[in-house]
Order: C-alpha cells, then structure tokens, then sequence
C-alpha cells in the first residue's frame, strides 16, 4: 500500500487558483505555488511536470466539476432535463464560487506559457465530448432533430443563458437565493417559445 501524499493535490490546486484569481495568471510560477501551497517545488515538477502541468491541472479540475453537475442533471422529461443542467450551472457558482470565477474569467490561451498545446486541446475536447452529445440528444428529443438552429436553440437556453447570469453574479458576496428558480422559469419559457426546424 502506497504511504498518503504529504502534500494534497487539492491543497495545491487550491493555492493555485487563488494566485491566478488574485493577481492573475503570471502570478501563479512554481516558486509562488510552492510558498502558498506548502508544497516543494520539486513535488511540483514531480507531479505535474512544470508550471503549465499545475494550473492546467487546476482549471480542468474546475470544468470537470461544473460538467459533473451538468451531467448529473435529471427530470422526468427532456425540456426538465434541460432545465435542470441550466440550474446546475448556478448551483456549481453558489457551491464553488472560486472555481466558477476562475472558468469565468480566465481563458487556457491566458493562463499558460505558450498557449494550449495539444495534448491539453484533446483532453478540452474528450471532457466536453459528453456534455455536447448530452444537449444534442436534448434537441432531437424536444424538437425531432438536432439540425444547427435547433442545437442553438437548446445551447441559448441550457448554456449561454445560465454563463451570462453567472457571471453577472460570480462577484456577489452572496448569490441571490432567487437565481435557480428565475433561471429555470427562464429556461423553460426559452424552450416552450422556440418553434422547431426541421
């Protein structure tokens, strides 16, 4: 049996999100994710390899947080299904305020050294593989086909919709406790009011 990390992952993680947030991406160089982490540089390179490999690990992390929700979301019929991915949204901002801000505000092409290489770009496109299927499969159940307009349909009501209420409210010191269900009244009118194209 392996002995336990002596330094966290998510300790880690954690301090480097808070460095990006606080004084943006250059902030976060090893030595300064060393100092707020508690962490040796050298368990750093060990395990992530070099600066880019820590907050990429960190921003993946964030996405693949919010993705779970969304794809956890569930109702008894897809227009509900809809509805409760774009509420899930909401609830990953409430519940992981810091995380949000950081997928809200901070683009891969700012946050490292030399932009997303390619490895990074397959691992984007392998964790949003699942979410872009799932909202697909929802046009052609609400509408009879995922045709492009249908698709942009779906994607205004269950993403862009909820990103925009977000980042309205991701500096709030508290969000309002009123957001899920305004965002899902929203959702469902978007969606009953959009005429299908077939």
């Amino acid at each position: 049996m392996a002995p336990p990390r002596k330094h966290e992952t998510d300790v880690i993680l954690d301090a480097t999100r808070a460095l990006v947030l606080a004084d943006g991406p250059r902030a976060a160089s090893v030595a300064a994710i060393a100092k707020a982490s508690g962490a040796p540089a050298g368990t750093l390179y060990h395990r992530f390899g070099n600066r880019n490999g820590v907050v990429t690990a960190a921003w993946l992390r964030a996405l693949e947080r919010f993705q779970s929700r969304a794809m956890a979301a569930d109702g008894d019929t897809a227009q509900e299904v809809a509805v409760a991915m774009a509420v899930s949204a909401v609830s990953f901002a409430r519940e992981l305020p810091e995380d949000a801000r950081l997928l809200l505000t901070i683009r891969p092409a700012d946050l490292l050294d030399g932009g997303p290489d390619a490895a990074f770009e397959q691992t984007l496109a392998a964790m949003n593989a699942p979410l872009i299927e799932r909202v697909t499969g929802l046009a052609r159940e609400l509408y009879g086909r995922s045709s492009s307009r249908n698709l942009d349909a779906v994607t205004r009501a269950v993403v862009d919709l909820p990103y925009a209420v977000v980042r309205r409210h991701a500096y709030d010191e508290a969000m309002p406790t009123w957001l899920e269900p305004d965002v899902a009244a929203a959702v469902r009118a978007l969606l009953s009011a959009y005429p299908a194209h077939r």
